[in-house]
């Protein structure tokens, strides 16, 4: 899924950013209210992080702006103000949940996982597609029963497919869902994918081409 997070503290994005990485997110990092409008504008979050005060400003004006024109991916608010009038004045701002900084990375992980399945439209945690199985809570994959270790963004990609079954899939939504504004994947890094999405699920192929408008996860056998 795709993330934005909004904080100054160059290290402390860092971090949160690679963490977040790590586990098959793609993450657009920016330091200021600013360049956070910028991005909302341009691109669809499953989760937002803030942190309260930013360089040019109280991130909790953006977050209503924001909510004000009807958008509603969830938002996380990370800040050191940790009295309950602040915490309430940011979930009656718009922000979901709350996080006072220091906080363990374990914890912040948890949160948006959270957050993103409350935000995304209800789905069975595991998605069965003829003898595949596609675990979202534990981001593990099996296919007739037999555990198949993924890379993080084939696990995304493989997510993605499965979501969509038995629809086509485009170039372009692939890499809105995988990938974030810092990977500039290569022209062909889809194919790339999809090629060792094949060869490791094995056969007969699940994944199928479809000419002129991407792939599908289709469970007719060919």
């Amino acid at each position: 899924m795709r993330i934005l997070i909004a904080e100054d503290h160059a290290e402390l994005r860092a971090a949160v950013a690679r963490r977040l990485r790590a586990v098959g997110n793609s993450v657009d990092e920016v330091a200021s209210l600013r360049e956070a409008a910028t991005y909302l504008q341009n691109a669809q979050y499953a989760v937002i992080i803030f942190d309260r005060m930013l360089p040019d400003g109280d991130s909790l004006a953006l977050l209503r702006e924001w909510r004000a024109a009807g958008q509603r991916s969830p938002v996380l608010l990370l800040t050191a103000l940790d009295r309950i009038q602040d915490r309430v004045e940011g979930l009656e701002s718009g922000a979901d949940d709350y996080l006072v900084k220091p906080f363990a990375m374990d914890e912040l992980l948890a949160r948006v996982n959270v957050l993103a399945r409350r935000g995304a439209p209800p789905r069975a945690t595991i998605l069965r597609i003829a003898d595949l199985e596609l675990d979202s809570g534990r981001h593990e994959v099996r296919r007739a029963g037999v555990m198949i270790p993924l890379r993080p963004k084939e696990y995304a990609v493989l997510e993605l497919l499965a979501v969509r079954s038995g629809r086509a899939v485009s170039k372009n939504d692939i890499l809105e869902y995988g990938w974030d504004t810092l990977d500039s994947p290569g022209s062909n890094v889809e194919e790339t994918i999809i090629a060792s999405l094949r060869r490791k699920l094995g056969e007969p192929s699940l994944i199928k081409t479809v000419r002129g408008l991407g792939y599908k996860l289709d469970a007719a056998l060919d």
